[in-house]
Formats: structure tokens, sequence, C-alpha cells
């Protein structure tokens, strides 16, 4: 963690660039992913006030950016090894935890104990889960293995099946083939044309109904950023707890990885909620 708080004067060369785009002058070696958690988790101040990650910035401007303290709160016994299988293995994520690595004290993550959770041993996280989504996450010891997971991806052969909980009764399969905006934005934009990717459609089976809510397995390939969560809340069935496709209830995102299917391995996790959790929340904030 950075210990001390870092400053920049916006030159003249950067005036009207977006905040995460700015910052990279300021943290040249951290990634555009990073540098929007980092300005989401209230580090980042902008004379003095804290702005979204899209705020264009002004010349002359100071963006400050402090170090987030947070006790620690996860630990290696909270990422349980679900499947190790020649040079891949699976962990299973819990929720309120990064997947990746973030400077400046962003937030504990699965990367920070993956070296606790494999001594020795090189590790490489394949995918990425948001940080209230649990479920599994693939992880391969090599470099080698990581690509030829790629591979494998590409090429259609990984499977990753979802459980989730949205808004809303109804019954039925069906794919949504909408394509996604994902790019230059906090909040992905689900688009009016369909996608001609089929590693970016999602398909959805309703599992269970009632109580005004929707059990749900979603299957998607190699996947978009925040997905599922676009297409569902796109059909009108926002997850229950997502704050930002749904209606904000809180801390629990009823979403969660529950299998992934490639030539390599197949691991499979059950959720650690039910759809009688999600309905007992919405019962709760129809009430207030």
């Amino acid at each position: 963690m950075h210990k001390e708080t870092d400053k920049l004067t916006v030159p003249a060369t950067a005036d009207g660039w977006r905040l995460d785009r700015v910052m990279e002058l300021l943290l040249p070696d951290t990634g555009l992913r990073s540098r929007r958690r980092l300005v989401e988790s209230g580090a980042v101040a902008v004379d003095g006030r804290d702005k979204p990650c899209g705020y264009r910035v002004r010349a002359g401007q100071e963006i400050v950016v402090s170090p987030v303290v947070r006790p620690a709160s996860f630990g290696p016994a909270d990422v349980p090894v679900v499947l190790m299988v020649g040079d891949y293995a699976v962990v299973a994520k819990p929720a309120g935890l990064h997947t990746s690595s973030l400077a400046h004290g962003g937030g504990e993550s699965v990367e920070g104990l993956l070296p606790a959770l494999f001594p020795g041993r090189q590790a490489v996280l394949l995918s990425r889960l948001d940080r209230l989504t649990t479920g599994l996450l693939p992880v391969a010891f090599s470099e080698e293995a990581a690509a030829a997971y790629r591979d494998m991806e590409e090429s259609g052969k990984v499977v990753k099946t979802y459980m989730a909980v949205g808004w809303g009764e109804t019954t039925g399969c069906f794919r949504v083939e909408n394509d996604l905006d994902v790019a230059d934005r906090r909040k992905t934009r689900v688009l009016v044309r369909l996608s001609f990717d089929s590693l970016r459609m999602t398909d959805v089976e309703a599992v269970a109904a009632g109580g005004g809510a929707t059990l749900f397995r979603c299957v998607i390939n190699k996947g978009a950023r925040h997905q599922i969560r676009a297409h569902l809340a796109h059909l009108g069935h926002p997850l229950v707890g997502d704050p930002l496709y749904g209606y904000g209830e809180g801390e629990r995102l009823f979403l969660h990885c529950a299998g992934i299917d490639c030539p390599a391995f197949a691991a499979r996790l059950d959720a650690p909620w039910t759809i009688g959790d999600a309905t007992w929340l919405i019962s709760g904030d129809a009430a207030e």
C-alpha cells in the first residue's frame, strides 16, 4: 500500500480528459480497471471533492489520491480451494472481496491472497467477479496454462453457469443476444442491435419463481463486463441487491458463479443463498 498522498495539478494538455484517464499521469503503472476502482473507493478527490470516473477535469485542478486504510477482514480461509487438477485450480470467492489487487489500498483481493493459498507457485487469475458476486474463480499455475485457457475461451469451449435472483416473476427459457457497450464507462450499456458474437450472449432459464422474484440459471461463455447483470436488467429483471443496475437494496448481490466447464476441468459450487433469502429482502424493502 502507498502510505503517502499523491497529487497532480492537471496540465493544459489534459484539459477535458476523463478523471480515470488523467489519473494515468499520476499512476502510470496502474491499469484503467484499477484506476476506476480507486475512484469508486473514495480515495480520489478533485479540488477536495469526490468525482465520478467520467468527470471531465479542467487545467489547473488538483487531483489528490490518498491511501484507503481498511482493517484486514479476509484471509486464505475465506477463499477455499474447490478444485486442483494439473496446471489449474478453482477457488471460491466470497462477497465483499475484490478479485484483483488495487494500488493505494483500495481493498483486499483474491489476487493478493494467492501467494498464501498456493505458496511457492506462480498463480494467475483467469477471470474476474464483481466485489459483491460470489462463486468460482479459475487459476492457472503457468503462463502457458493461462494462454491455453484463453484459447479455450476464444473458441467457445469454456462454459460458465451462474445462479441469479431477479426482481419480478417469470417462466421459460430464452437467449439474450443484445450487443453490449462496455467501453469507457462504469455501467455497461445494452444496445438495441443484436450481437454476432455468441461468446457475448446469455442463455437464461427461469428455475423457480415466487414472492416477487425469479431464480435464474444463466449460461455464458467468455462473457463481458457486467453481462448477466446488464442483460437481466434489460429484460426487466434486475438482480436483487444490485446497486448499479437494480434498486440498490444493500450489500448482498444475488449473483453466483456456480459452474465452470472446459476441456481442462469442471467445477461446481452451490450458491450461499436461496431465492427465499432474496424474497425476504424484497418483502423487507417493500414494507419500508
